[in-house]
């Protein structure tokens, strides 16, 4: 390998590298002529970047694998590599690094063919040398933005993914395992449940643990659109297809193609635009309002219903065939009054939120709260849940959420039980309930505390099927 021209060359690169601001990103030089990568490499580090060097590939791929590079410069010609395969493979192991192919023997094939496998650019030795310093500002920028990406991609997907499901409850659990399974897949997916059981978040996690998170999650709300205007904002329009339409728009199917469409409240949906959608379901096409031309996209589709779509069925409602194409993977979420044992954790964690926003500290909640939280019937299920705690944290004058700041009807007015809810059964099994997410699960404590034996609380926790 030759230096970049000769001694004038350098002169012109100390010279461009006076105009161009000192960066700290990690370059690798690789390169056998061990004179002229340290000539290379000091030129580089004068630009103000960190340099290591490798006289091989295989030397390089040591310093990948400990080092955290943004640009790699590589000779064609190496004693066991040629430059431009290299970097191919530099790519598929380290997509976020720019690789800058340097040769004193350059050919257009070789200049094609090192773009095509991911070359930030090209540069032949000795033409246009005063480009490679540029260059490397250049490639360094765009390696920082990918790798800017990249960590807020993982941030992301950190925030939306199951591991943020609170709950240790048999019944979030297994719609969690089932969740994380279908995740991998393109299936369709039905998410069914009470309203506020947390439809949305599911679909989210759902989208951020599948291949496609990289695309886009949309989202809408069936219920909240008409269903004229729904279509359009589906499905997008032509221009003059209706009063006020101006000019062509896509619609929410087209923003995430590649991506999730999540449709919340599908029962609300008529039934005219119910045969659209399944047409989009069976061959990935649609056409715009106003439009007689197909538009072809690539969508994942989850949906989710507060309705029984059975019902719905049987009332002339709601389409069968696309309800089976629907429930092809079906995900019940249980609602509150069915996982009383995680309102704790979840009471816990709405407090240590809403107490960092109002800038409070809050360490808890006393017995009498957690017990009120407990009988409560909970018919907005976690939503609710997380409005009362929002309202106590606000109104709270100490470290402690007390029963002053629950809502009057909260505290005087219980939901209206049911004939089975007066069955001594009954109302010993909620007791046991209630001691043992006051003792967080701790037998031991709960015998004591129900002034009976432990193994007579195991015996009537496998009586009353208590989780």
């Amino acid at each position: 390998m030759q230096i970049i021209g000769a001694e004038n060359t350098i002169k012109t690169i100390l010279y461009i590298l006076h105009f161009y601001p000192m960066n700290r990103a990690a370059v690798l030089i690789i390169d056998d002529e061990e004179t002229l990568r340290h000539l290379l490499a000091r030129i580089v580090e004068l630009e103000g970047y960190s340099v290591h060097q490798a006289a091989n590939a295989k030397a390089a791929f040591r310093i990948l694998e400990k080092e955290s590079i943004q640009v790699v410069i590589s000779d064609v010609k190496l004693p066991d590599a040629n430059g431009v395969e290299l970097t191919s493979k530099i790519k598929s192991g380290y997509p976020h690094i720019e690789v800058i192919v340097l040769t004193a023997f350059g050919t257009i094939d070789d200049g094609v063919q090192a773009i095509k496998n991911g070359a930030f650019d090209y540069l032949t030795k000795g033409d246009h040398s005063e480009k490679i310093i540029p260059l490397l500002a250049k490639a360094s920028e765009k390696a920082a933005f990918q790798q800017k990406i990249t960590t807020l991609e993982n941030k992301l997907t950190g925030k939306f993914s199951f591991d943020n499901v609170l709950g240790k409850s048999k019944n979030i659990l297994q719609a969690v395992a089932l969740g994380r399974k279908v995740a991998l897949t393109d299936t369709t997916v039905l998410l069914t449940g009470q309203t506020g059981t947390g439809k949305e978040i599911f679909a989210q996690a759902i989208h951020f643990e599948s291949p496609r998170k990289r695309n886009p999650f949309v989202a809408v709300n069936c219920s909240a659109l008409g269903k004229d205007i729904l279509e359009s904002e589906l499905f997008g329009h032509k221009a003059g297809a209706f009063t006020g339409a101006h000019r062509d728009t896509k619609g929410l199917f087209e923003e995430a193609h590649e991506g999730t469409i999540f449709l919340d409240e599908i029962g609300e949906m008529s039934v005219d635009l119910q045969a659209k959608l399944l047409r989009v379901l069976e061959t990935g096409t649609f056409i715009k309002v106003g439009e007689s031309k197909e538009t072809k996209v690539n969508v994942r589709l989850i949906a989710a219903t507060n309705r029984d779509l059975q019902a719905d069925i049987n009332r002339g409602h709601f389409r069968e065939d696309l309800f089976y194409r629907l429930s092809a993977f079906q995900i019940q979420l249980p609602a509150l009054s069915e996982r009383k044992e995680d309102i704790p954790a979840l009471a816990e964690f709405f407090i240590s939120v809403f107490a960092a926003k109002v800038n409070r500290k809050i360490n808890g909640m006393t017995p009498a709260f957690l017990e009120a939280l407990m009988i409560h019937s909970w018919r907005g299920n976690v939503r609710e849940l997380k409005n009362i705690i929002e309202r106590s944290v606000i109104l709270s004058d100490s470290n402690e959420l007390t029963m002053d700041t629950l809502p009057f009807d909260f505290n005087h007015h219980p939901h209206s039980p049911a004939e089975s809810d007066f069955s001594l059964e009954s109302i010993e099994k909620e007791h046991i309930q209630k001691v043992l997410a006051y003792t967080q699960g701790n037998k031991t404590q709960a015998a004591r505390l129900l002034g009976i034996g432990l193994t007579t609380l195991y015996q009537k926790i496998k009586d009353y099927n208590i989780l």
